[in-house]
């Protein structure tokens, strides 16, 4: 899909022409390559996010060197095996570049790559941007995630159970786009409950080469131990859990976990954080405004999403007024973009755009062109310059 994006986008790369205030003049935007981007990954979507940056950086006439997570060197090398298939004699404008801080360190510090486009935790993006900002070096920042669905009185409930789920448990809540946070009506929170709890039942934890199987494993002991030190201290709090605890499997070195639902009866300091693993919070709220509130009220800004069917709620939602993310949806879950969107969000997840709509300008410099097709030399803003 990002090749046949970017393919018909190589014919869109569109500058401004304006008028000039001088006569016989107009002014003219062109855009340029970089040359160089520098593209660090990480391990949940090793191919994804290597494509949206490589296929945009290559069609604005860029070549790329990939540095990706060392969890995920394995899916780097095999793309590029096939690059180096297909690309005759164009095979360098994929470069690899494995390893881990000192490669990613260094790659930043290298003033003849003029931008990075680093995906990863928003503490990743604080320890490098500082690197290539001391160089006066451009990021493309996508980093955590902390995202929330506000569930409303008149929601589909059926459409939102399914929505919330794939949102929070889907990729074994391993992606910067999973719910981890859900609001709901006091009015509709039982009935909610109830068949969020039936739906998550249902989930399939094994195995992802089994095509039966709908959630895999934890990435690492790490990231289990982080999800289980977040429950333990949540359990010291008397709140509801259910689920979260490790599946027993053959090896003991992969992890797999039933998804936990944590209601709470105030906004507990863990939902703060992101912790990449399945844990959805859920919530009650009397009103719209707060429930607002608490979804912004995080340090990052990346996905949200509202269930309602009051065109009233879901406009302000998406309103100045209303979530402060970079994305925002209506009865659909935070997960699952499409390629045609800029991808990104504010705050703590950094700012960066990639993917669709005008994405491609970051991975291009501005030039503005005066043409002068007259025999006169008039000067802007009224100035005058003429021989005494």
């Amino acid at each position: 899909d990002m090749c046949d994006f970017a393919t018909g986008l190589s014919r869109q790369l569109y500058g401004l022409t304006m008028p000039s205030e001088r006569p016989d003049h107009r002014l003219q935007e062109l855009w340029q390559p970089l040359g160089v981007v520098g593209c660090i990954t990480a391990f949940n979507f090793p191919m994804a996010v290597f494509a949206w940056n490589f296929c945009l950086a290559s069609v604005c006439g860029n070549s790329i060197i990939w540095k990706p997570s060392p969890h995920a060197t394995g899916c780097a090398d095999a793309i590029k095996k096939i690059w180096d298939k297909v690309a005759g004699d164009h095979k360098e404008l994929v470069l690899i570049l494995n390893g881990g801080n000192e490669e990613a360190i260094a790659l930043c510090k290298d003033s003849n790559i003029p931008l990075i486009s680093a995906t990863g935790s928003t503490q990743m993006g604080k320890e490098l941007a500082p690197l290539v900002s001391a160089r006066l070096g451009r990021t493309l920042l996508e980093l955590g995630g902390n995202n929330a669905a506000i569930i409303c009185p008149t929601a589909d409930l059926d459409l939102t159970v399914k929505g919330v789920t794939f949102s929070a448990a889907g990729t074994t809540g391993q992606r910067c786009t999973t719910l981890r946070r859900a609001f709901v009506h006091e009015d509709i929170y039982e009935e909610f409950m109830e068949k969020l709890h039936a739906y998550y039942a249902t989930l399939k934890v094994g195995d992802p080469s089994d095509t039966a199987s709908q959630l895999g494993p934890l990435i690492s002991e790490k990231s289990f131990n982080d999800m289980q030190n977040v429950l333990t201290s949540l359990k010291e709090k008397n709140v509801k859990i259910y689920g979260g605890q490790r599946l027993e499997v053959a090896d003991p070195d992969e992890f797999y976990v039933m998804p936990a639902i944590v209601e709470v009866n105030k906004v507990e300091d863990e939902m703060l954080a992101e912790t990449f693993a399945p844990i959805l919070y859920v919530k009650k709220f009397t009103e719209l405004k707060d429930a607002i509130h608490m979804q912004n009220n995080v340090k990052q800004g990346l996905s949200s999403s509202i269930f309602t069917n009051d065109v009233r709620e879901s406009e302000l939602f998406l309103s100045s007024e209303g979530s402060d993310c970079g994305i925002a949806n209506v009865n659909i879950g935070t997960s699952g973009a499409e390629i045609g969107g800029a991808f990104g969000g504010e705050k703590d997840t950094g700012g960066g755009r990639e993917s669709g709509s005008d994405s491609w300008k970051a991975y291009m410099r501005r030039v503005t062109a005066t043409v002068n097709y007259g025999s006169e030399l008039p000067l802007a803003q009224g100035v005058e310059f003429d021989e005494s």
